[in-house]
C-alpha cells in the first residue's frame, strides 16, 4: 500500500536516540537545556492547547511538574531538541468526572498553572488534529507512560521497580530482573465480499458507530491465520485470501494495529454476542454515505483511526 504511513501515529522520521537512554549524564544535561521541553499528562490525558490542540511543551521546571512522582520519559530529539514526557496523575482537580478512562471522554481538565490556555483532553477525541511529528510524540507518551503505570511492580518477584533506561525499562532492585514496555498485536481487518464491506458493533460504542472487526493476534500464530481467525469467532465468516496493508500504533493502551484485506468465502454472518453486538455487510454506496455523514443510521468508525483509513483508501480503490 503506497500511503500505508500517511496513518495517524504513522510516523514521522523522529529522532528516537536509544543510544542516549542509558547514560544518565546525557539525559541530565538535556533536562537543564533550556530549549528543552515537557509534555504533561494526566490520566492518560495529553496537555493541549485549547485553540489549536497542538501539545503543550512546557519547560521541565513548570509548576505543573510538581505532582509527578517519577522521573521524565525521554522521547527523542525533535529537529536536535530533546523531547520528554511526565505523568502528573496525582495532581487532583477540584472535580473528576466519572467518564474518565472510558471509551468516550468528553471531559478536559484545567490546570492552575496554566489558566485557561491548556487543556488535558482524551487524545481520541483530538488525533486527527495533530500534524505527524507531534502525534509520534504524543502517542508514544501516552503509550509508556500507560505501560509505567500498569507496571510499577517486578514481574519475577514482586517487589516495587524503579524507572532506568530513560523510561524504557524498569528494573527490580530486589532480584535484578529488567522489563521493557509492552507492545501488543492486534489485526483489523478490511473484509470484502463483492461491492461490499463487514463492519461490527461492539457494545459501548455510540449508537449506530460501527467499524472492521479486529482482534489479538495469539502466541504461535501469524498475522493472517489470526485474521481468519478472529473474523470467523466474531462474525462466522470464513475468510480466504488475505494480505497486509498498513499498521497504526494504537496507544489505548498499548497496541499495534496491523491492517489487513481478507477476501471472504462466505457471506452469512452469526456473531458471537459475547465478542461483538453486531455485524452487518454495507454496500460501498451506503459506506460513502456514512462517511460523508449522510447515511441516516450508519456511523462510521472515528476519524484517525486505522479502520477509518482503511475504509477510505478502499472506497477511492486506493489499496494498491
Amino acid at each position: 500500500m503506497k500511503n500505508s504511513e500517511s496513518v495517524t501515529f504513522g510516523g514521522s522520521g523522529l529522532d528516537r536516540a536509544a543510544q542516549l537512554r542509558d547514560d544518565p549524564e546525557a539525559i541530565a544535561r538535556m533536562l537543564e537545556h533550556p530549549e528543552t521541553r515537557v509534555l504533561p499528562v494526566w490520566r492518560g490525558k495529553p496537555c493541549l492547547k485549547t485553540e489549536t490542540r497542538a501539545p503543550m511543551w512546557l519547560a521541565p521546571g513548570n509548576l505543573v511538574f510538581e505532582a509527578a512522582d517519577e522521573a521524565p520519559i525521554f522521547l527523542g530529539l525533535d529537529n536536535r531538541t530533546a523531547r520528554f514526557a511526565r505523568d502528573i496523575s496525582n495532581w487532583d482537580p477540584e472535580t473528576v468526572p466519572d467518564t474518565i478512562g472510558a471509551f468516550l471522554d468528553p471531559s478536559e481538565q484545567t490546570h492552575p498553572a496554566l489558566g485557561t490556555d491548556a487543556v488535558f483532553a482524551e487524545l481520541r477525541a483530538n488525533m486527527s488534529a495533530l500534524d505527524p511529528r507531534s502525534a509520534e510524540l504524543v502517542a508514544t507518551a501516552k503509550a509508556i507512560l500507560g505501560w509505567h503505570e500498569t507496571h510499577g511492580f517486578c514481574a519475577r518477584c514482586g517487589s516495587p521497580s524503579d524507572i532506568s533506561q530513560a523510561g524504557w525499562q524498569r528494573k527490580c532492585p530486589a532480584c535484578g530482573a529488567a522489563h521493557f514496555p509492552r507492545t501488543d498485536p492486534v489485526v483489523i481487518m478490511l473484509i470484502t465480499r463483492g461491492n461490499s464491506v463487514l463492519m461490527g458493533r461492539s457494545h459501548p460504542w455510540p449508537e449506530g458507530m460501527y467499524s472492521l472487526l479486529a482482534g489479538f493476534v495469539e502466541p504461535g500464530e501469524s498475522i493472517e491465520a489470526a485474521v481468519r481467525r478472529e473474523t470467523f469467532e466474531e462474525a462466522g465468516v470464513r475468510v480466504g485470501e488475505v494480505r497486509y496493508l498498513s499498521s497504526q500504533p494504537w496507544p489505548f493502551p498499548s497496541s499495534l494495529m496491523f491492517g489487513c484485506q481478507g477476501v471472504a468465502t462466505s457471506g452469512e454472518i452469526k456473531i458471537d454476542p459475547v465478542e461483538i453486538e453486531d455485524a452487518i455487510w454495507v454496500s460501498r454506496e451506503d459506506m460513502v454515505d456514512a462517511v460523508t455523514g449522510h447515511h441516516p443510521t450508519l456511523k462510521p468508525a472515528r476519524k484517525g483511526s486505522i479502520a477509518r483509513f482503511l475504509i477510505e483508501n478502499w472506497l477511492a480503490d486506493t489499496l494498491d
